[in-house]
């Protein structure tokens, strides 16, 4: 096998492809990583929808947490100890009973989860939130 020399008043015929080579990886490394984060994101338009007033055959009761925290049914103060036997006897009462839970904008989130929590072990079935329409 010989060897072949250029001399240097020939031209280059070859095309060096290492650099194209090295610039397509990076290429590929970029969009395999980027891929999954453009899957991610859900853009979801909600509808709007009309005010509405609960149905007056039915009863509410109203639970209201608060800025300290304290479990409040019907206007009348209840501790959390007993929020969740005041529920399951207003449940026994009425089984279709419905609950609104208010909660006082300064109210912490850990009162209001225990308010929760209790008003899920008393077995209430419907329980929404109320809040301001801004």
């Amino acid at each position: 096998m010989a060897m072949q020399t250029q001399d240097n008043d020939s031209e280059m015929s070859e095309i060096n492809v290492t650099p194209l080579v090295d610039v397509m990886l990076v290429l590929l490394v970029v969009f395999i990583v980027t891929a999954p984060l453009l899957t991610q994101v859900v853009r979801v338009k909600l509808p709007k929808t009309e005010q509405t007033e609960p149905s007056p055959d039915q009863h509410v009761a109203i639970l209201s947490v608060n800025a300290d925290g304290q479990p409040v049914l019907d206007d009348h103060p209840v501790s959390l100890e007993s929020l969740e036997t005041e529920l399951k006897a207003l449940q026994e009462k009425d089984p279709e009973v419905s609950v609104q839970l208010q909660a006082d904008k300064g109210a912490v989130f850990d009162a209001v989860a225990k308010v929760m929590a209790a008003a899920q072990r008393s077995g209430i079935g419907k329980l929404s939130f109320v809040t301001l329409q801004r």
